[in-house]
């Protein structure tokens, strides 16, 4: 019997969490146990009990390690899902005997001799994208990484949330736009204000709603007022339960420079919201076929072309539209990536 234990000690709420939630439903819905183990007080943790999922919460990695120790022999699986807590996962084996299992969402270069042997010492590695695939074999040279997508599951709208967002801003039956990453350097919010800069130099039937929050936002929000948009670019802070906001966009757009998958493009594809995007890791797998508009990383002017292209109705944004949502439905289900789950587990627990 396949018994897992699922880790992730992070504080925040972003997509690896809204993942383990998604993860731990597809097992419960085909007979899987699972537990988690989450840190005590935190968004995960009210959600996975909310969900009445069986969670372990720790205010301390310290806690983490003796639940390892002592009862991690309980489990036949781990599944690290960061590599923070992979470290405590690896480096405990010799107490709970498991198959080690970690899941990288990020795509930057790895760096380090102990990450790599850490690396050589978990059972398997999944990526959730071919970027962070051929990221990971490079560095610690494991030619045995498997890619395992996302999960995506269409959320009712909030209706609530959306009237209130769409009262309290001179939105005026402008078309809305939609971003939803965070404020770092990797997201590239400069670029994103460049090309709304652009797109407003020849329209003026738009708004741009921009949620994520990070440590840019000060000088985002100067650079807004620079360019004299703030009566066109809305910066909307964090949302907790942003995919049942998605409904109300009617471009998506992402200006990554790096990105291990870009799940909040499935997020608009299963809305069926057209997409304009950088190339930039995971999004150049997810946006390719005929999925939505792809540009390269950096530049503004494709993409505010691409946005006017979508606004327009161009001859090609029903076929992106369509291409996308059923992209995700077969590929991004939660029945489609449980089940590569149970068989990646199966194989795994087969090797003696």
């Amino acid at each position: 019997m396949i018994k897992v234990l699922e880790l992730n000690f992070e504080r925040g709420w972003r997509g690896g969490e809204r993942q383990i939630i998604y993860t731990l439903q597809g097992f419960r819905n085909t007979g899987i146990s699972s537990h988690l183990i989450c840190r005590k007080g935190y968004p995960l943790e009210a959600a996975a009990l909310n969900a009445g999922f069986t969670v372990d919460s720790f205010n301390s990695i310290f806690g983490v390690v003796f639940f390892l120790i002592t009862k991690g022999k309980n489990f036949n699986c781990i599944h690290a899902q960061t590599s923070h807590i992979l470290t405590y996962c690896v480096f405990t084996k010799f107490f709970h005997g498991a198959k080690v299992i970690y899941t990288r969402r990020v795509n930057f270069v790895q760096k380090g001799y102990f990450t790599k042997l850490k690396y050589l010492f978990t059972d398997k590695i999944i990526a959730i994208s071919e970027a962070i695939q051929e990221c990971v074999t490079s560095f610690c040279g494991r030619n045995d990484i498997e890619v395992m997508s996302d999960i995506v599951v269409k959320s009712e709208p909030n209706e609530s949330l959306i009237s209130n967002i769409v009262a309290k801003l001179p939105i005026n039956h402008r078309h809305i736009i939609g971003a939803t990453s965070a404020l770092t350097h990797e997201k590239d919010p400069f670029t994103m204000i460049d090309a709304i800069k652009k797109l407003s130099e020849t329209r003026d039937d738009f708004v741009i709603l921009h949620f994520g929050s990070g440590d840019l936002q000060a000088s985002v929000r100067k650079k807004i007022m620079e360019y004299e948009l703030d009566k066109v670019y809305f910066l909307m802070g964090f949302e907790e339960n942003m995919e049942s906001v998605f409904s109300v966009f009617e471009v998506f757009v992402v200006t990554s420079i790096q990105e291990g998958l870009g799940s909040s493009v499935l997020d608009a594809f299963m809305n069926r919201i057209p997409v304009v995007s950088t190339n930039a890791g995971g999004l150049q797998n997810l946006l390719r076929d005929d999925r939505g508009i792809l540009v390269e990383v950096g530049d503004s002017s494709s993409i505010a072309e691409g946005i006017a292209r979508m606004l327009d109705n161009d001859p090609k944004k029903e076929l992106y539209i369509e291409n996308g949502f059923n992209y995700a439905n077969r590929y991004h289900s939660m029945e489609y990536i449980t089940d590569k789950y149970i068989n990646l587990l199966e194989s795994l627990l087969a090797v003696n």
